[in-house]
């Protein structure tokens, strides 16, 4: 199998170096040029026809923003990796970069660390993420056709909370889902992002500014309510517990689930634990295994999950998965989901249930319905 040939994009000379190193140690990538600018990048693309470009975001002349626009009017389906550094401001570009075309992103070494740690933190950060692009193996799930005509009929018990899992491609997907849901859905939403601290709150900010329903950083201790967001942040586990009738978010720092803090498993059990049966999951783009468990939990309770198709997901590893380990009951593209989940938990308030005497905002325990 050829190899995938990779140009790297950095104004530091260190940053190259350590790049280029670490990935030719792979016998699965190729450096096949790098460039200290955005300038130059621009003018190796043709020689160089990468199958994938890593690029720096803050470098002069040009720079990484401005390069991926100028990249994207010649090369509109070339993979880029944007690496960028874990401050404010590289997680606000990193957004933006994601918004006007970036396939991913990766976050650079700490300086304080040694070259050593470098090294691994490029192996572990950089190299799955460029495999699962492009790499059949890491990029799809076991193939089985799937179909993704819509269910002729709701689940039995109507949906009190959705719960979203994603990962890779997740920010625009999100981004195209959630300012389609309308201002009076009557549950509330919880989101598990594959991202750090501080690039969830303003991925929850960037959401929040396109949607009509509310949208922020989940906090511990708060009560969910219906027809608002809450992303996990980074770095924390995000679960529910029961106190008073309601339930509310609760925030750990438990040990990685798939490699993952926070985890699409870990709320995936905690929403089966609290609203039985009456969870819709939605499993999207992705790479990893991390939902696969959790959606067994919804479903072995009563609840639905469904999964975003592999031709509209960056990589179908995450919904593919779930899929491929009989734990979905609906398959659907991007531009089909926010409509498949509105019309999935309107049609259950139709439904009679105790619920319909009580406040909507307050949780009601299975023997209630």
């Amino acid at each position: 199998m050829a190899k995938i040939r990779i140009l790297v994009v950095d104004d530091s000379v260190v940053v190259r170096r350590i790049l280029c190193d670490t990935l030719a140690e792979d016998p699965d990538l190729e450096v096949v040029g790098t460039a200290s600018n955005g300038r130059v990048a621009i003018s190796k693309l043709a020689l160089l026809k990468p199958d994938l470009v890593t690029l720096d975001i803050e470098m002069p002349g040009m720079n990484g923003l401005e390069t991926l626009a100028a990249l994207r009017k010649t090369h509109a389906r070339l993979p880029v990796i944007m690496f960028s550094t874990l401050t404010e401001r590289g997680a606000s570009a990193t957004l933006e970069a994601l918004s006007l075309g970036a396939t991913d992103y990766a976050t650079k070494p700490s300086n304080t660390g040694s070259r050593s740690e470098a090294v691994e933190h490029v192996r572990k950060e950089l190299v799955p993420k460029i495999k699962a692009l492009l790499l059949p193996a890491f990029r799809h799930a076991p193939s089985k056709k799937v179909s993704c005509i819509r269910a002729s009929s709701p689940q039995a018990e109507r949906i009190e909370i959705v719960a979203i899992g994603t990962s890779t491609g997740g920010p625009n997907a999100l981004a195209d889902i959630l300012p389609r849901i309308p201002k009076d859905f009557p549950v509330p939403v919880v989101i598990v992002q594959h991202m750090p601290a501080l690039f969830t709150r303003l991925l929850a900010e960037r959401l929040a500014a396109r949607s009509s329903i509310p949208v922020r950083e989940g906090t511990h201790g708060e009560n969910l309510r219906a027809g608002e967001v809450w992303l996990a942040p980074g770095n924390y586990h995000m679960t529910l517990a029961r106190k008073s009738g309601h339930a509310r978010l609760e925030l750990h720092q438990g040990p990685q689930e798939n490699s993952c803090r926070p985890s699409v498993d870990v709320l995936f059990r905690g929403v089966a634990e609290i609203y039985g049966a009456h969870v819709l999951g939605v499993v999207m783009t992705g790479m990893g295994a991390d939902g696969v468990q959790g959606s067994w939990a919804i479903r072995a309770t009563g609840g639905t999950v469904i999964v975003q198709d592999e031709a509209s997901s960056i990589v179908w590893g995450m919904p593919g998965l779930v899929h491929a380990a009989g734990q979905a009951d609906g398959v659907y593209s991007l531009s089909q989901l926010a409509e498949e989940i509105t019309w999935r938990v309107a049609a259950n308030r139709a439904l009679p249930a105790a619920a319909d005497r009580a406040d909507a905002n307050t949780l009601h325990p299975p023997s209630a319905r």
